[in-house]
């Protein structure tokens, strides 16, 4: 067994180191000739580019991640600016509808203004005091206008022109109306169809009906709901024939000789902006102005 051993590896001892020498040949040739070095080269190579094509992937990843982010904020932003200007647009659209109102109000009231005969201004209503002597309506003009006590106040509204009262107290530029509704406020008016003539006043309340008195019994046949009143033009009070309001209800009492009348004003005094003041004195230049250019 011993001499087995030994013969085996007396065998392969010479077999190994002529390989180990033809081994190193091959290595001592490629040195000599340069082919290891061109091998380690492209060894390292690889090797660098690998990891630099690695380093850059995560590189373009962590970029991304941060680009994505940057982008997203950017949308926020820019849905909030968009946002932001739909409510503006919604909110100038609202605007330019107020004024297109606005202006179709001042186009009427202007258009009225100079169809009538008599001197005119037009006012802004800036303030109401229900509470006041003469639940007064306060507009934005005054004695500098040309605004002076006892001038009768009407208006145009939705195409319909009503009387809205007359100016009791003048200021330096504002002025007090004391509209028809006031208790203290007497109107000598004409019922248009009938043309009988009675006193209208107010109850005290924009919400409460006006009341015509005066006007007798025997003419309730000729008498009709919705029938206009106006005024009478007496008394140089108010200018003729501007309509007050119309009949809304007709009361019989025995113990009057006189009908009981409620109307309901022309002017809607809750949705009144604008009035027209008249000096009945003077005449209107734009008129006239009008009336030489159509001739």
């Amino acid at each position: 067994m011993r001499t087995r051993v030994k013969n085996h590896i007396h065998f392969r001892l010479p077999e190994f180191v002529f390989a180990i020498l033809i081994a190193l040949s091959g290595v001592m040739l490629g040195f000599s000739s340069g082919g290891f070095a061109i091998n380690f080269n492209k060894v390292g190579f690889t090797i660098f580019s690998t990891m630099q094509s690695g380093v850059h992937a995560v590189q373009q990843g962590v970029t991304g991640i941060f680009a994505n982010i940057k982008e997203t904020a950017n949308l926020k932003k820019e849905y909030k600016k968009l946002l932001e200007s739909l409510q503006n647009y919604e909110y100038l659209q609202r605007n330019n509808t107020e004024l297109r109102k606005e202006n179709e109000r001042l186009k009427a009231q202007l258009d009225f203004s100079q169809t009538l005969t008599q001197k005119n201004y037009s006012a802004q209503i800036i303030a109401r005091d229900p509470n006041s002597l003469y639940s007064g309506i306060t507009i934005n003009k005054g004695s500098r206008n040309g605004i002076k006590k006892g001038q009768p106040v009407i208006a145009v509204q939705n195409g319909n022109v009503g009387v809205v009262g007359k100016i009791v107290t003048v200021g330096l530029y504002t002025s007090m109306i004391m509209p028809v509704y006031d208790t203290q406020c007497n109107i000598s008016s004409r019922i248009q169809n009938t043309r009988d003539i009675g006193i209208v006043t107010g109850k005290g309340s924009s919400d409460s009906p006006l009341s015509m008195k005066y006007i007798k019994k025997r003419v309730l046949d000729e008498l009709n709901y919705g029938d206009i009143v106006v005024t009478s033009g007496e008394n140089d009070n108010y200018m003729r024939d501007i309509p007050i309001g119309t009949i809304s209800k007709i009361t019989v009492l025995d113990y009057e000789s006189s009908l009981d009348i409620d109307l309901t004003p022309i002017i809607d005094f809750a949705r009144l902006e604008t009035v027209v003041v008249v000096e009945q004195t003077e005449n209107n230049p734009d008129a006239d102005a009008e009336e030489v250019q159509n001739k």
